[in-house]
């Protein structure tokens, strides 16, 4: 018993105490979780024993409201020129009748609905939009019927030309034609910053300067697109200047009758 009070050893007695202390603790902790885990599982079983499987009520779900919409009401990014696709702006390849120039050699048109090319937003639900006839029974589209935007790409390379589309979109119920000729939907390039002078416009003096008819099926989206081959015009069909436009930055204006007017900007860069 001597022993117990007065630990022999070579090492001083308070550490032999120590070593105690800490197996005691262990032993009770160790009885503590046999205690825990018997209680628990004696406590399971008698639950799990006192109700028969499926003996009581199963709980009913309550379905969640109902959408009446589609689950995606657009497309994503928001945007509304369905039928481009590409990597950056509305870019089109342009798919349609139609081919009017600026003057001599200004700018090319491409009547279409459903363009593709470098630069677009996918829209698997636009319509190719068909070119027709002045004496076509369709109705001209109302004012305010068509939502017109205008686009291009931000910078285009030295040989490279540029191209601006006029997207329409056709917000009513009723397919409708409207005119994408050079003079009724007039595109007008000026030099950005000085006196913002004129460039080229479409109006003067093209090549076919008659109307330009696009049939747009109601809720649909159809693309108009207009190439540049970067050479300056004059009104009258005077003769226009020789050189070509420069590097730097222009702005595109479209107007058409009874919209407002849709404006962008891009770069011609350096050689």
């Amino acid at each position: 018993m001597g022993s117990l009070r007065n630990p022999i050893g070579p090492l001083p007695s308070t550490i032999y105490w120590r070593r105690r202390a800490v197996a005691a603790t262990l032993i009770a902790l160790l009885a503590l979780l046999i205690v825990w885990a018997v209680t628990s599982g004696g406590g399971k079983g008698n639950t799990d024993d006192s109700r028969p499987g499926g003996s009581g009520p199963a709980r009913s779900i309550t379905p969640g409201p109902s959408q009446s919409g589609p689950a995606i009401s657009q497309q994503p990014g928001g945007r509304d020129e369905s039928g481009d696709s590409g990597s950056g702006g509305e870019d089109n390849s342009g798919t349609g009748a139609g081919s009017d120039g600026g003057n001599g050699d200004g700018g090319t048109d491409t009547g279409s609905g459903s363009d593709t090319g470098a630069g677009g937003v996918s829209g698997s639900g636009a319509t190719t939009g068909e070119q027709v006839p002045a004496g076509s029974s369709l109705p001209d589209c109302a004012t305010g019927a068509l939502q017109l935007s205008l686009s291009t790409e931000v910078s285009y390379s030295p040989g490279e030309k540029p191209k601006f589309r006029l997207i329409a979109k056709n917000t009513s119920s009723t397919t409708c034609k409207a005119d994408f000729g050079p003079k009724s939907a007039v595109l007008t390039i000026t030099e950005a910053g000085g006196d913002d002078s004129q460039v080229w416009s479409s109006k003067d003096c093209p090549r076919n300067a008659g109307s330009l008819l696009l049939k747009v099926p109601a809720g649909s989206t159809v693309v108009h697109t207009v190439e540049w081959d970067r050479k300056k015009s004059t009104p009258q069909c005077a003769t226009p200047p020789a050189e070509t436009a420069g590097p730097g930055t222009y702005l595109v204006e479209a107007k058409a009758p009874g919209e407002p007017v849709r404006r962008a900007s891009f770069v011609l860069a350096k050689d």
